[in-house]
């Protein structure tokens, strides 16, 4: 199977999806061709290579002739009828067709009206339709089965529109990644456009870190803008593993802080209320800093989108005036849980298996601690019956598989 992992890591938008696709393998001519079957007229594609922030990429340039448009409206139904009377193939027209309701729906909610009354100026309709119908043309003429989306990075600050100043993300983008996973890192901008958050939340079979595949094409979509971050979406095309020829790939972000003018009690308080927030991990490790001063070194592991509400926690409850992040692929092992049978009783293990190996079985902490306590008898002793029941066990299950 064919996958198309987005990472948007500097956000995406309707021409930079157009771009990634350009620049991952869609022939321009070809391109040209299937959108001519729209029937429209006064605009032009071209492709540019550019280079942002040291990374080389392909920009999607759409030009409408603005003395022929700007006069009009296109409400959906109008835009629904170009698709749906051109000579398309009809996957193309149905995915097309999706995004644009998708995004009628999500402003219409924001400005409390229906999808069918929801108008675009024909000028940005029309850019809009090149960049839709274009990005849905590439994924099918790049034979592509499955999109997987990274989290989305949405940008900060305001952006200024038809309707004036208005906060990142935008209200229409906003609702078009309701239930996604989404962060902010404090870069400013609109990062995240309506369009290209229609198109990819209407596409996107799932959100989260690249999948297990042999990458055979790499595509970099550049935005216009010139941005602290490179002003680019990366897109991975290849197949898929076998299941049992790889590990899970994770993408984690982790924080990181150097303290040395702080109670040691409240550590203890740090870790807890992180922890209570969905962070993956926490640990403090003693470090020599600079004029010979002991501190801690805090590092938090968590999953992208809790960067900023667990950055902003640090600096409320802590005294450090700065810190750093940074993303992690890691591979990961399946898990799962099961009971071994000991003398003192059930006992809940994790086991860990790679495809259909059991490669570590180890005995929760707190269940052999609880019986213990339960039975009057040392802890030391309930660990070691347990391990030797769980090992005993994954053996057993090696053997059986």
């Amino acid at each position: 199977m064919k996958i198309a992992y987005f990472d948007c890591f500097s956000g995406a938008s309707g021409d930079m999806i157009l771009g990634a696709m350009l620049d991952a393998g869609l022939p321009l001519e070809h391109l040209k061709q299937e959108l001519a079957k729209l029937g429209l007229s006064h605009y032009d594609v071209r492709k540019a290579a550019v280079v942002k922030n040291g990374i080389s990429g392909s920009q999607a340039l759409v030009s409408v002739e603005h003395d022929h448009h700007h006069h009009h409206h296109r409400h959906l139904a109008d835009i629904t009828a170009i698709i749906d009377k051109s000579a398309l193939a009809p996957a193309i027209k149905k995915d097309s067709i999706r995004i644009f309701r998708r995004l009628a729906e999500a402003e219409a909610k924001v400005h409390n009206t229906s999808p069918e009354d929801i108008h675009f100026h024909e000028v940005g309709a029309m850019d809009a339709i090149i960049d839709v119908v274009g990005g849905v043309i590439g994924i099918h003429a790049l034979e592509i089965d499955t999109i997987i989306c990274s989290p989305l990075h949405v940008g900060s600050g305001t952006v200024e529109c038809a309707h004036g100043t208005l906060p990142v993300p935008a209200p229409a983008t906003a609702e078009l990644i309701r239930g996604k996973p989404a962060y902010a890192t404090g870069v400013q901008g609109e990062l995240l456009t309506p369009t290209g958050a229609a198109i990819l939340t209407t596409l996107a079979s799932d959100f989260g870190s690249l999948p297990p595949m042999t990458i055979a094409h790499i595509g970099y979509g550049a935005g216009t803008a010139d941005r602290s971050i490179a002003n680019i979406l990366r897109v991975f095309i290849g197949s898929t593993l076998q299941p049992d020829t790889t590990f899970a790939v994770d993408q984690t972000a982790t924080i990181e802080t150097t303290i040395d003018d702080m109670n040691p009690q409240i550590y203890g308080h740090i870790i807890e209320k992180v922890l209570q927030m969905g962070a993956l991990d926490i640990f403090c490790m003693p470090v020599q800093m600079k004029k010979n001063r002991c501190g801690t070194l805090v590092t938090i592991l968590c999953r992208p989108e809790m960067v900023t509400p667990l950055s902003d926690f640090l600096f409320r409850e802590t005294t450090t005036i700065g810190l750093r992040w940074r993303l992690d692929n890691r591979f990961t092992l399946q898990r799962e849980f099961t009971t071994v049978e000991t003398r003192f009783g059930a006992i809940s293990c994790k086991t860990a298996t790679h495809g259909t190996e059991v490669i570590n079985i180890k005995p929760e902490y707190e269940d052999c601690r609880r019986v213990a306590i339960e039975q009057g008898v040392p802890l030391k002793t309930v660990l070691e019956e347990a391990h030797c029941q769980a090992f005993a066990s994954g053996a057993q299950m090696n053997l059986s598989r």
